[in-house]
């Protein structure tokens, strides 16, 4: 793997005693190492249902041992810290463990990588928005779920709220539901004990111009950072992940990255307080050299935070194509991973 990326800083020992609770100071230390250098945070946290219907499409039989096999190939990638700082997981990959017998925590920490956990459990529909909005659930028992996470060794969480841009949409209902319940999910996990990161996400899909999702995404922004400062959450310990501003899947004509930048940058710059430990940027089904590309021209532009990417699929798809649940494919599916990886980060490094 590209060897570019800069070292993250030395991990801190947590506190020991009659409580693990990090303080404030190690939650911010835990952010700030999330977004360091040029590395990113990997998700790879799909439900079972998504994660099965996946590998079901891939030819792989959606069991949980295949489940557990795929995420075994991404995570023991070769140098994978080179890139990735942090791995979002399930909640079922969090409790599995390697074919070595290590917990995927565990195995995550030994390579200097740290262990996410997604929180939330899903959508459900909006009471009072347009057509078609929801609202992101998992409230509920989130406390204790927090600190069973802690104990199990994950230091940050991530938490998704999908807002859909067109007819009325993102409506003010939508927004403000997003926002507080984003909000009230990210001061539960500082106070917990965990770094959240807050993912309020505006579907690319449509053919709406750059301009329609730069202004839907300053109200969104603009919400969600007033929510975050009523619910007295520490900006500099949570981690932004938000979508960049592009146009609509179906738009007429792409933006290309000089405008993304410029239009993401200025939205961020509007919204969001300088505090922030940093923006790791959502690929919103932007292929790897696309959001790779806009990346590189967001970092340029720059900002007064740490700017790095959250991607998923963009990421691992290639690695689950080239491996199909073949054990004799698992090095080319790492391969795979790597050289997604190593695009992004080279972008980075270019910038």
């Amino acid at each position: 793997m590209t060897t570019t990326a800069a070292t993250s800083p030395t991990r801190p020992t947590r506190r020991t005693g009659p409580t693990t609770t990090p303080t404030s100071e190690e939650l911010r230390a835990t952010a700030a190492r999330l977004v360091a250098g040029w590395r990113g945070i990997l998700a790879a946290d799909e439900s079972p249902r998504t994660m099965s219907r996946r590998l079901a499409d891939a030819g792989v039989a959606p069991t949980e041992e295949q489940r557990r096999a795929y995420r075994e190939l991404l995570l023991t990638t070769e140098d994978l810290e080179a890139g990735v700082s942090g791995v979002i997981l399930c909640d079922e990959t969090l409790r599995q463990h390697l074919a070595d017998g290590r917990p995927f925590p565990a195995a995550l920490a030994d390579a200097g990588i740290q262990t996410g956990i997604k929180v939330d459990t899903g959508t459900a529909p909006l009471d009072g928005g347009e057509d078609g909005e929801t609202v992101t659930e998992g409230l509920d028992g989130l406390a204790d779920r927090v600190a069973e996470y802690v104990a199990l060794g994950a230091e940050f969480a991530k938490w998704r709220a999908v807002l859909h841009l067109g007819a009325g949409r993102p409506s003010p209902r939508a927004l403000e539901a997003a926002a507080e319940a984003l909000a009230a999910y990210a001061r539960t996990c500082q106070v917990g004990g965990l770094v959240p990161i807050v993912e309020p996400e505006i579907l690319s899909a449509g053919g709406h111009r750059i301009e329609v999702c730069a202004a839907a995404t300053a109200r969104t922004l603009a919400t969600l950072a007033r929510a975050l400062d009523r619910a007295g959450v520490d900006p500099a310990a949570m981690v932004l992940k938000p979508n960049m501003v592009t146009a609509g899947e179906g738009a007429r004509q792409a933006a290309g990255p000089a405008e993304v930048a410029r239009a993401t940058v200025d939205t961020l710059r509007a919204t969001m307080p300088d505090e922030l430990a940093g923006v790791a940027f959502l690929s919103g089904g932007q292929p790897s050299a696309t959001a790779a590309a806009n990346l590189a021209a967001i970092r340029r532009l720059g900002g007064p935070w740490r700017l790095t990417f959250s991607f998923g699929r963009a990421l691992v798809s290639p690695a689950l194509l080239a491996w199909r649940g073949d054990p004799a494919a698992v090095d080319a599916g790492r391969a795979a991973l790597r050289r997604e990886v190593d695009r992004v980060v080279a972008a980075g490094t270019a910038a």
